[in-house]
């Protein structure tokens, strides 16, 4: 590895740094980061001329469901993985809907152990056992074994006081608990958002407002327990942007994630009975939209993750009610995210990079990569101009469910830089 990008635009809010320069990475470590070119470049560096491409610390993805082990025919270790790092990313956070789930420290030695490449793969082990939501797992083992969250994710916590005792149980070692927020009793085989659609295809509705009860629930526990760490997975309401909000202003330890398909679509594009529309939580109405939109500007909501739910083309191929929910979604982010967020709506570049690096590292207590010269290149670098046509053909995903096939994006990942390895993204 030795690359010297030239004219590239750095951004790295801890770094204080947002500044167009030269940032030259060998074998694995930044060793140099000026304004000003490097003297003495041997003719084997690769010179990259890397206007108007940005360099900021590596992107995470705290919300991927890899499949494995249990579901391979879907995704596995290492093409999730792979598409972690095509799309741009050089961090993710498995999630334990596995088979058998992320409940024993074995099923995390299990991934630690094929988690070996350029993506570093975090575990998120599950709340209670089985993820039946009756008995805990041994927390305090897991979190010893390396889990740096605990959610059922794909199921909500139903028990108020199984979630009480969790946030008790998980209070001498601070952990985090993150919650799938669902009211299961208001949304049983539920297909879409409840509205207008819904009644007009005939299918059957979840109202949002199930997603707002568990979240106010887990907010006031939460605070009841000693304000403990809690963190909201792909929320999709204007309610749970309101809810989140307000503990905020209370103190409360509480964070929130969105997904892009959640600030880019609403319900319109499941008309037409498209099951690579179909999620959990479901797309909802542009007033939602709008809301989550204002979350990410004002702080509400703190990062961006993907929830990519990869599942087999015969499934997806299903009639809709049949269909399982999930869309993939690690080739796809980075684009989605420069072209609605900076290029449409003028966040600034380091509002993106604090919800896609920044913030995901913080709430998980992972380490901060920093850009200086002597630290080791933990690096995403974006083409920010470049416009690309999403070609799910071209994806290192196992799976193809995707709503966004043939969109036109702005802003496109062109390196992956992190372990001492290089991936060249090819989208």
């Amino acid at each position: 590895m030795d690359l010297l990008f030239e004219r590239i635009r750095i951004v790295s809010p801890l770094d204080k740094l947002d500044s167009v320069g030269y940032l030259w990475v060998q074998h694995g470590s930044i060793v140099h980061c000026s304004t000003e070119p490097p003297a003495n470049i041997p003719p084997t560096t690769c010179r990259i001329a890397a206007d108007d491409w940005m360099a900021a610390p590596g992107f995470v993805d705290m919300h991927v469901h890899l499949r494995e082990p249990g579901q391979t025919h879907k995704e596995t270790i290492a093409t999730g993985s792979a598409a972690a790092a095509n799309g741009g990313f050089t961090d993710i956070v498995c999630m334990p809907n596995t088979e058998p789930p992320i409940d024993t420290p074995t099923v995390i030695e299990y991934i630690q152990r094929r988690a070996t490449g350029l993506v570093a793969v975090h575990v998120c082990a599950a709340i209670s056992v089985g993820r039946h939501g009756e008995v805990l797992t041994p927390m305090e083992h897991l979190h010893e074994a390396g889990a740096v969250m605990f959610s059922d994710d794909g199921s909500c916590v139903r028990s108020a006081e199984l979630m009480r005792r969790a946030f008790e149980y998980a209070a001498p070692f601070d952990a985090l608990l993150s919650q799938h927020c669902e009211e299961h009793s208001m949304t049983d085989r539920f297909d879409i958002n409840e509205g207008a659609i819904a009644m007009r295809l005939g299918l059957r509705g979840y109202p949002s407002v199930a997603e707002d009860i568990i979240i106010a629930r887990d907010i006031l526990l939460a605070e009841y327990c000693g304000n403990r760490r809690y963190h909201v997975s792909h929320m999709s309401t204007r309610g749970a942007v309101r809810l989140v909000r307000l503990a905020k202003s209370w103190g409360l330890r509480v964070s929130a994630e969105v997904t892009p398909h959640h600030f880019t679509l609403t319900e319109d594009a499941a008309d037409g009975f498209n099951t690579n529309a179909k999620m959990n939580p479901p797309l909802r109405c542009r007033h939602d939209v709008e809301a989550i939109l204002e979350g990410l500007a004002d702080g509400t909501i703190d990062a961006i993750a993907t929830d990519h739910a990869p599942h087999a083309p015969s499934e997806k191929a299903q009639l809709f009610a049949q269909a399982p929910n999930g869309i993939i979604g690690l080739e796809t982010a980075v684009g989605l995210a420069l072209t609605e967020l900076y290029h449409k709506r003028k966040f600034p570049l380091t509002r993106i990079v604090e919800l896609m690096s920044v913030a995901p590292r913080r709430i998980l207590q992972l380490p901060q990569p920093r850009i200086a010269v002597g630290e080791p290149a933990v690096l995403t670098i974006v083409a920010l101009e470049q416009e690309w046509t999403v070609e799910p053909e071209r994806f290192r995903s196992k799976s193809r469910n995707t709503p966004f096939g043939g969109w036109l994006l702005q802003g496109k990942p062109r390196f992956a830089i992190n372990r001492g390895q290089v991936w060249e993204c090819e989208l």
